[in-house]
């Protein structure tokens, strides 16, 4: 099973091309600064700002601004409103000099734009909230680069104010003899940065890995062969003294599947063909580049401990790699994800990003293949930062703040061991888990003393890291808080800390006492023996609630109030007393043994009809009385990071063991103000703390009790699918008029989509399930419908062994549009005859109407595996061609009966009438 070695070109790559996948990447298209060159050689007469949109398309700039900032006082010293303007037909704008080419679109002055330290910032909102002058606002940013060069220095203030987590960036004016500008690139994964390169105006940026990188002999391109084709690998020109070789490892028990000699070459790149059973999609393994020979790792071998020189580690769906395995061979790094679809063809992947350091899957990116040639690396469809326009209708409402429930404070640490208390913080989180702009968002800190704020702050300007947080705290404090406090300024309790969102000024100037209009969380907090001195602030911001305590005793070092057990606002019950994380997951205490056996049983859709008894709810189905106590219910919705509800579950299932949540009536736990389950997305039962569940990047096999996977976002399906990968999506045609829900009916697998149909909604009650009571008999004869059965004639056990009523539903379903799942065909039996599938005994179905919706199918086909002509799975051209034959042959038939016909009636009536006798003909014996 050894790879076999190629150069240049791979041979099977036109055979492939059909079947594999070049998946599209998916996102939000967004306006980005893409190049800056502010500092040209001599006269700056070539200045120039590329914008680009990357839906690579031509976009309007319509609402659109840019702003240049000078770092000496961190004010605007140009503005240009780009209203009128468009992109060109490749997404690119740009701005610069008037003598540059190729022509800007926007002419400049030559040395207009500042050498640095200084920024420039693209805001989307009315062009008269912005003029010369004016300091420096996060307000409508949509992107922002702030630079400076190693003589200059100082743009801390802008950095923390446009890209705050970013420090400037350093151009580097000896990067490159003559001109250079700076780029931005992928660095690895979804992580975007800038490099200084030579200028590329209205053109993709010359993105290239540094030269400690490029001039290592590494892998720069793969084909993963999900097993019906070979895997590929490519790697850059050898210029390396010794030998290599190249190996493929297997991701679960660590040891060698191929062992390939690599030839030193200095002719181009270096193609090596790998068997398709040593690469496939639907398995996690490695390649990896050694010095040495194949002699020195025997296939069979086990994972050497020695370190390469570059490796790819990927994970199939359900099928982790050793964490062995991973540690050594890309420390520190992720394994390559990949989705279920991926192993029923091929994927390619080049190296795309430009990391300083080796070994890193992240820097892999879907694009076509290029053996030979350089890599083609597609501009991917992510936007380096969230697009939040505040007070406009025009942006995607998923972006706004309150889209997903508002900020909360998520933890507070008001007193620190000794006397210095310069480790004081307010953290604040937003439940969407991404990067937010706190506009309008006001923190206000009260005394217990008087029941008044001691201290007032806006956030405006402001966003939350990538994660969602923000940080508020001493100057001293590390990591460093976005907004800084002197030492000793949060005050130890009886007292409170308030979140307003208030568009107006602080919520004190328009409000009389203690405000609680606009308000978002509270935490009203005491020291031992002083509860009764915060009553006012508890009756205001926390009614029905006793001031919590952050018990120094509890810890033997430093103590914070985390939120842990919940995400309702004001609910001082969330919070316990744990270590400080700032600007981190909170360090909650591990929840209780969640219930064995509780599965998700039914799941409606508030989106999935437009009838008006159509809800959104989840109905979970286990024993009798069963205490839910460490279940978290979450929710994903599609193309969307991070989960959208996330809600612990406290009740006890009834005596038919059901529990019902959502916005229906009778439910035992409603969902979150304004949450819902969406069109498409998912439904998860988690059994972590909130914090790990409601994140859904840290997810595994022990914390996912059940999920329901309705997308087909490629992310969700591989975190949160079943080991196959497969989704169910509610069939809206398959249920009468009415509400539509997906109920599980194969009781009780959990993550298993083969238990799941469509069918009208039974809260509380028995599911409405296939039954033998409506069924109909079942004789199919299919061809083959894997490429590896086409292979191999005759043999389809592989396929009858598997999941082979998936695969038979979705082709029935193609023909029957009756939503036909897996469930329908759980009493059929399959078969191998003579090569082909048979399929034979009944399909059952929901009702009389979805029957005779069946039967018109016609699927009793008889038993015909012996005659290739019955193959019903034949393509459109063969049966084209099929009734296209049939119809010549009939007329040829009724041809040859005219001729025959003609011949016949001639023979019987003589032709001649004026040779025919005039006297009467008397009857013979042969007319009797």
């Amino acid at each position: 099973m050894m790879g076999r070695l190629a150069l240049q070109v791979v041979t099977a790559y036109a055979v492939c091309l059909s079947v594999c996948l070049v998946a599209s990447v998916k996102g939000d298209h967004c306006l980005i600064i893409s190049e800056v060159n502010a500092d040209n050689p001599k006269l700056d007469t070539t200045e120039f700002i590329e914008l680009y949109h990357t839906g690579s398309q031509r976009a309007s700039l319509d609402g659109y601004t840019l702003v240049f900032y000078n770092g000496n006082g961190n004010i605007a010293y140009k503005v240009l409103d780009l209203k009128g303007h468009t992109t060109d037909d490749r997404g690119f704008f740009l701005v610069g000099s008037v003598d540059m080419q190729p022509k800007p679109a926007i002419p400049l002055p030559p040395n207009t734009v500042q050498n640095g330290p200084d920024a420039i910032a693209l805001y989307h909102t009315s062009a008269t909230r912005y003029g010369e002058k004016m300091n420096a606002t996060a307000v409508g940013l949509v992107d922002a680069i702030v630079y400076m060069t190693r003589r200059s220095w100082g743009a801390e203030v802008l950095a923390e104010t446009l890209t705050p987590g970013e420090p400037a960036f350093v151009e580097d004016e000896g990067a490159h003899e003559g001109d250079e500008s700076i780029e931005r690139c992928l660095v690895s994964g979804e992580s975007w940065g800038f490099q200084v390169a030579l200028p590329s105006p209205g053109q993709p940026n010359h993105c290239t890995p540094p030269d400690s990188i490029a001039a290592t002999t590494r892998i720069s391109e793969l084909k993963l062969g999900g097993g019906q084709v070979d895997g590929f690998v490519e790697l850059s020109e050898s210029h390396a003294a010794g030998p290599l070789v190249l190996l493929v490892l297997d991701g679960r028990t660590e040891t060698i599947s191929a062992s390939v000699d690599v030839s030193n070459s200095r002719e181009g790149l270096i193609s090596i063909t790998i068997y398709k059973n040593n690469m496939k999609g639907d398995e996690s393994g490695a390649v990896a580049l050694y010095n040495g020979k194949a002699s020195d790792f025997p296939v069979g071998s086990p994972l050497s401990q020695t370190q390469p020189l570059d490796a790819f580690v990927y994970v199939g769906p359900g099928d982790q790699p050793s964490a062995n395995l991973t540690e050594t061979l890309i420390p520190g790094r992720q394994p390559y994800q990949l989705s279920a679809s991926f192993g029923e063809g091929c994927l390619y992947l080049s190296r795309c990003g430009v990391a300083s350091w080796t070994r890193d899957p992240g820097v892999f990116w879907e694009a076509p293949q290029t053996p030979g040639q350089p890599n083609q690396c597609p501009w991917p469809k992510i936007c380096p930062h969230v697009t939040v326009v505040p007070g406009s209708t025009e942006v995607d409402p998923h972006l706004l703040p309150w889209a997903r429930g508002d900020f909360l404070i998520s933890e507070l640490n008001a007193d620190n061991p000794g006397s210095a208390e310069d480790g004081e913080f307010i953290e604040l989180w937003h439940p969407s888990g991404r990067r937010i702009s706190l506009q309008g968002v006001w923190l206000l800190l009260f005394s217990g003393h008087n029941s008044k704020p001691y201290r007032e702050i806006s956030l405006t300007g402001h966003f939350t890291t990538a994660q969602g947080y923000f940080l508020v705290g001493s100057d001293r404090l590390v990591p460093a808080p976005s907004v800084r406090l002197p030492p000793n300024t949060i005050q130890n309790g009886p007292d409170a800390v308030a979140l307003y969102r208030s568009a107006f000024g602080p919520p004190s100037a328009s409000q009389n006492g203690i405000p609680t209009q606009g308000l978002l969380d509270a935490v009203v907090y005491r020291l031992r023996g002083s509860d009764k001195d915060a009553q006012e602030l508890s009756d205001a911001l926390t009614p029905g609630q006793l001031p919590l305590l952050e018990d120094p005793e509890v810890q033997s070092g430093d103590e914070a109030l985390s939120r842990c057990n919940g995400l309702l606002p004001a609910d001082l019950s969330a919070f316990v007393v744990a270590p400080p994380t700032p600007l981190r997951e909170n360090s909650c205490p591990r929840p209780p043994p969640p219930p064995e056996g509780v599965v998700i049983s039914e799941v409606g859709g508030a989106h999935w009809t437009n009838h008006s008894q159509q809800s959104g709810f989840v109905e979970l189905l286990g024993s009798p009385l069963t205490s839910l106590q460490g279940l978290v219910l979450t929710v994903f919705e599609e193309y969307r990071a991070g989960t959208t509800m996330a809600l612990p579950l406290s009740g006890i299932t009834d005596h038919n063991g059901f529990y019902l949540i959502g916005n229906i009536t009778g439910a035992d736990q409603v969902f979150p103000k304004g949450a819902t389950i969406p069109a498409n997305g998912a439904v998860v039962l988690c059994s972590d703390t909130v914090t790990v569940c409601r994140a859904g990047t840290t997810l595994t096999n022990s914390t996912l009790r059940d999920t329901l996977v309705f997308s087909h976002d490629l992310r969700l399906l591989i975190k949160l699918s079943a080991t196959r990968g497969q989704q169910v999506m509610p069939v809206l045609r398959s249920v009468e008029d009415g509400p539509v829900s997906l109920s599980r009916c194969s009781c009780c697998e959990a993550r298993s989509p083969s238990s799941w149909t469509s069918s009208s909604p039974t809260p509380r009650l028995t599911n409405i399930c296939p039954s033998p009571a409506f069924s109909s008999d079942l004789n199919l004869c299919l061809a083959p419908l894997s490429g590896d059965w086409q292979e191999h004639p005759g043999n389809c056990s592989g396929l009858v062994q598997g999941h082979s009523e998936i695969d038979v539903a979705g082709y029935l379903e193609e023909r029957c549009h009756c939503g036909i799942s897996a469930l329908y065909l759980q009493v059929a039996n399959f078969s191998c005859v003579t090569g082909w599938l048979r399929v034979l005994g009944n399909i059952q179905a929901l009702s009389d109407h979805q029957r005779a919706l069946i039967l018109q199918t016609s699927l009793t086909q008889g038993d015909t595996c012996t005659d290739p002509a019955t193959d019903r799975s034949m393509s459109t051209e063969s049966a084209l061609g099929l009734q296209i034959g049939l119809v010549l042959g009939a007329l040829l038939l009724l041809g040859l009966g005219a001729v025959l016909f003609t011949y016949l009636y001639k023979k019987r009536r003589p032709l001649d009438y004026y040779s025919m006798e005039l006297n009467e003909p008397e009857e013979g014996p042969s007319e009797l």
